[in-house]
């Protein structure tokens, strides 16, 4: 199975040329906006990747999401995570779908790690196509409470987060929907704790007012766990994102907490809430991509089960 590096390998030159974030991430770089001519060298790939029966399953909810965003309510988009194109695919499939999707998608901020920067001038070509906020990953901080990190790293962490904290309060105020993976990293099948909901969710729901769960079926940029992006394999497939219906953030986290077991924590109730509707979702999606490969209409903006 081919590389990207092998087969985009001078789109990806010309990205790395174009780039214009820092490979070093400090409390001042944190807010970065959008590289719209490396966007549109990802599209020429993704118009080669994502086949025909490709759809995104409740498009209007997110739409719906962005409108109530603009009214002056808070809102966060939880998306499933299995690959480092799973936001390039999701803006790809919103622009499809006419001018307003795409308002609504360019409002999009992503909660993105720090190693995105730091790994590679390759990979940091590919991130920045979209616009983000840069934090120190939560699976790090965990890391660094069990003592494992030096003093130094956990103070720079702070700061980080801290700055981040901030972007993110100014951009949730301004507009702008919060997108975030609350896995913090990509599944990796054969890896159960890839699938692990952080913790931190809990956190981040408790600050918005409304949030739209996205499930993912088909992937056509295949983790490589033995490299970094440049060596993910290409797979040309039908991928479907779903949308659930427009969720309170205070409803949905109150039920949690309340029917959380006797020997829970409650951030952890949230957690596990939020894995189970991420999973609902990502039936949906697998229904409506089963339908697509059989032949099936193809998905449309009909809404999925609440």
């Amino acid at each position: 199975m081919a590389t990207i590096r092998e087969v985009y390998g001078d789109l990806a030159m010309q990205m790395v040329q174009n780039s214009r974030q820092p490979d070093r991430i400090t409390q001042d770089a944190i807010f970065q906006e959008s590289n719209l001519n490396n966007r549109s060298l990802i599209e020429k790939i993704l118009d080669d990747l994502v086949q025909p029966g490709s759809s995104l399953v409740g498009a209007d909810h997110i739409r719906e999401l962005y409108q109530r965003c603009k009214a002056g309510e808070p809102a966060l988009l939880l998306l499933e995570h299995y690959s480092n194109f799973d936001i390039p695919c999701l803006f790809y499939l919103m622009h499809k779908l006419g001018r307003e999707y795409a308002d609504a998608i360019e409002s999009v901020v992503a909660m993105a790690a720090m190693k995105l920067n730091e790994e590679s001038r390759f990979v940091l070509a590919f991130t920045e196509a979209y616009t983000r906020i840069v934090i120190y990953p939560g699976r790090a901080l965990e890391a660094a409470a069990r003592g494992t990190q030096e003093e130094e790293e956990i103070r720079k962490a702070k700061q980080i987060n801290m700055s981040a904290m901030r972007e993110m309060v100014r951009c949730k105020n301004t507009g702008r929907i919060i997108l975030l993976f609350p896995t913090g990293t990509r599944y990796r099948p054969g890896v159960p704790d890839s699938k692990r909901i952080l913790r931190a969710v809990d956190t981040y729901i408790k600050g918005f007012r409304n949030a739209v769960f996205v499930g993912i079926a088909g992937n056509v940029l295949l983790v490589n766990p033995e490299s970094e992006m440049s060596e993910d394999f290409l797979n040309p497939d039908i991928v479907t994102f779903a949308a659930s219906p427009v969720i309170s953030c205070s409803q949905f986290r109150n039920a949690a907490r309340e029917a959380a077991a006797s020997d829970q924590t409650p951030k952890d109730a949230v957690a596990e809430a939020v894995g189970r509707k991420l999973d609902e979702m990502h039936q949906v999606a697998q229904l409506a991509r089963a339908e697509a490969l059989s032949g099936s209409p193809a998905a449309t903006d009909s809404d999925p089960a609440p």
